[in-house]
This record gives structure tokens, C-alpha cells and sequence, in this order.
């Protein structure tokens, strides 16, 4: 079928009042970066829906990309009709021949904005009813769950008709709560933490480090490729990649072997703080979840949380294995995550990590290493990409570091 535009409702947009218009115009501004690659499609966006004229373009691969931009409570597919009630009548009986079979139940339901129409919605209904009823056989009108729903929308422009609503991917529009950073590792649980941070309309920055000869080029790209397995949900997102490879060597050369976790995330700590800062970030995200591994026990995540008074996020902190497993399968992420490509958080991994270190004892070991040097030494070491809505990984813009940060 030939849809001439989509008709996009919004989800709790209904109920921020004042700031209802900004929260629009968001969700405008990410459906347009999200569809960036249809140069046919004209959007707009009124208070109660948006609207997306097709003109030709895929309705099935808009849809496809549609689904993934939060704010978005559901959207119906129409096909435009002059405002002539014949034709209506015609394209009503058109369409419906898509979707018949004997014995199935219908309803037609009319919304009108144009209350000049010389019909109103009762009449609307009873007109498109009857021409359904008289040229199909063993058909039915039920007013409740029937099997089809016909909609019909008049309005100036013309009178658009579709069938039912499909559910799109809830939550508020990324960017209407702020940014902040997540601490992106190559594994499973960051880039669901990434993905539900999004759904809360959290516009997220991607931080992830590399240890250039340990971590391989492999590791690098994968991170990339999970970045861009998340950036349909806005259209594009910054990738951060900082240099750890020094901090690493010293942590191993000076530090106690059962603190190395704990000095490494408090140096990972830090710097996403410091980036944090200079970008205005409000907060860091990542996917610790309490007691998968000894980092993550309450004991560690204090020692590590000492560095920082800035606000750590966990979004799967109470979650099971099984559940974040669930949700990296729906957005696309679990079979790259498990890609055996090592990362930072594996290598110089110990055999036995304290489980419960102290925050003094933490401390104390930091004394004797330049802490701010080898800060600051990383931080001169970024590398900054833009990675946007692409398939194949290939759509990326890099960018100066000097320019950004």
C-alpha cells in the first residue's frame, strides 16, 4: 500500500504543560536527525501530533527508523484523499480489500479538526460503513475490539485515512533531560544502561577507554559499531575515546595487585568527570549492575565513587543477568557485545581483586603516583567522533579535539 504521509502521536509529552511546546519541538528535531537520510520527507509538528509527508519515500524503512525515536506514543500511516466524499468512499473500500476475509468485524472512526466539513463525524462513520458493508459479503461492524479499525482524520489539507496504530518506542525525546556521559565498555550491561538513559530523554555521550598495544583495533571499532547500534534512537552521538594506556602501565608497576580494579576505575572516575565538565555534562551513566563482578559490590563502588561528587548513574544496578541479556537482544547489541575482543576493564585483570576495598587504603596507594599528570596527559590524548545513524558503520565525521572539549 501507498502511504502518503505518517501520523505520529506522542507519548508523555501530554503531561509537561509549560514546557509541553519544548519537548516538541525536541522530538522534531531527533525525528529529523533519526530520518536525516529520506530528503523527500517534509515534518511538522503541532501541538497534539506530528505529521510526516512521504512524498514517495519507503513508508516501510521510514517506519523502521520511526520505531526507535523516543517520545513517540504510537503512529498510523495514511494515505491522503481529496475532500470529496465519493472518493473517501472509493479509497476506504481500496484499502479494505488489503485487509478482508469472511466473517471479519470492523468499525469506522472519524476525528475531525475541520469542523467547516459538510459532514460531521457520525455521518463520516455511517457513510464509510455503509460503502464497506455493501461491496464486501459476511463482513460486520463491532463497535468493540473489532478485528480492523478504520481511521479517518478530516482536515483542511484533505481527509486521511488509515488503519489502527502502531506502538512506537515510548519514553520522552533524548535531549530533554540533559546530557551526560557513559562510561562505554565493549561488554553487555553499558550499552543497555546507554539505551534506558536515552528512553528517560537523557542525551548521552559516549566515553570509552583504549590501551593501545593491549587493546586491539578490533576492541576499538566494536565500541564504535555499539555506538552506532544506539545512535538511531537520536540520530547521532559523540564517541570519546581517551587513552589509558599509561595509567594502566603505572597502576600495574605501583599499586598493590588486589587494588588495581579499584585504582583503575577511580582514574576512569575522573576523567569522565573531568570530560563531563568541559562538554556540560550533568551526570555519568554506566552499566554497573550490584555484584556481577568485584567492582560491583557496594564496597567497591564507594571506594570508586570517592573521586567524584558528580551525580553516577546505574540504570541496571537491580537487574539480573537474564534481564539485561533481554533487552540487549531488543535493541541489537548482544551478539557484538560478546565479540571476544578485549577491553580495558580485562586487561591486567587480577586473579583476585578485593571485593570489599577501603577507601583510605585507595588513597594511600594514589599517593604514590602523579594523579594530575597522568590526568591531564590522558585527557590531551581524546579523540572525538561524531558516529550517526548508519548500517554499516561507515557514516562518521571526526572532528578536532581542540574544537570540542
Amino acid at each position: 500500500m501507498q502511504y502518503s504521509e505518517i501520523m505520529v502521536r506522542y507519548g508523555e509529552l501530554s503531561t509537561k504543560g509549560k514546557n509541553r511546546k519544548n519537548f516538541i519541538d525536541r522530538l522534531a528535531y531527533n525525528v529529523r536527525q533519526a530520518l536525516h537520510e529520506f530528503t523527500q520527507l517534509k515534518i511538522t509538528a503541532h501541538r497534539d501530533r506530528m505529521h510526516i509527508q512521504l512524498n514517495g519515500e519507503d513508508s516501510n524503512l521510514v517506519m523502521e527508523r520511526l520505531n526507535q525515536v523516543f517520545g513517540i506514543q504510537n503512529y498510523s500511516p495514511s494515505i491522503k484523499v481529496e475532500r470529496d466524499i465519493e472518493a473517501v468512499k472509493a479509497k476506504a473500500v481500496e484499502m479494505m480489500k488489503e485487509k478482508y476475509h469472511a466473517g471479519m468485524t470492523f468499525k469506522v472512526n472519524t476525528r475531525r479538526s475541520d469542523h467547516q466539513f459538510e459532514y460531521d463525524t457520525n455521518a463520516m462513520n455511517d457513510l464509510l460503513g455503509g460503502a464497506i458493508l455493501s461491496s464486501f459479503d459476511d463482513i460486520h461492524v463491532k463497535m468493540k475490539n473489532p478485528d480492523v479499525t478504520l481511521r479517518c482524520e478530516v482536515r483542511p489539507d484533505g481527509i486521511f485515512l488509515s488503519f489502527g496504530k502502531i506502538p512506537g518506542a515510548g519514553g520522552l525525546p533524548v535531549g530533554t533531560a540533559g546530557k551526560a556521559m557513559l562510561m562505554l565498555s565493549g561488554g553487555i550491561d553499558s550499552p543497555v544502561a546507554g539505551y534506558l538513559a536515552m528512553k528517560r530523554g537523557v542525551d548521552i555521550e559516549m566515553v570509552h577507554f583504549f590501551s593501545p598495544p593491549y587493546t586491539s583495533e578490533q576492541a576499538l571499532n566494536k565500541a564504535k559499531e555499539l555506538t552506532a547500534k544506539l545512535a538511531p534512537y537520536v540520530g547521532k552521538i559523540k564517541f570519546i575515546q581517551v587513552p589509558f594506556t599509561e595509567i594502566q602501565e603505572t597502576i600495574k608497576h605501583d599499586v598493590p595487585e588486589g587494588y588495581l580494579m579499584t585504582i583503575q576505575r577511580r582514574f576512569m572516575l575522573r576523567l569522565t568527570e573531568a570530560i563531563a565538565k568541559k562538554r556540560h555534562g550533568l551526570a555519568i551513566f554506566n552499566g554497573e549492575a550490584l555484584g556481577q563482578v568485584a567492582s560491583q559490590t557496594l564496597e567497591s563502588m564507594a571506594a570508586i565513587n570517592d573521586v567524584t561528587t558528580m551525580p553516577v548513574l546505574r540504570p541496571v544496578v537491580s537487574m539480573d543477568k537474564n534481564e539485561i541479556i533481554e533487552i540487549a537482544q531488543k535493541i541489537d547489541t548482544f551478539d557484538l557485545s560478546i565479540q571476544p575482543f578485549e577491553d580495558c576493564c580485562t586487561i591486567f585483570a587480577p586473579p583476585s581483586p578485593k571485593t570489599k576495598p577501603r577507601i583510605d587504603k585507595a588513597r594511600q596507594y594514589e599517593e604514590r603516583l602523579d594523579v594530575d599528570g597522568l590526568i591531564q596527559r590522558a585527557l590531551d590524548g581524546i579523540e572525538i567522533t561524531e558516529i550517526k545513524v548508519s548500517d554499516e558503520f561507515m557514516n562518521q565525521d571526526e572532528e578536532d579535539f581542540a574544537e570540542l572539549l
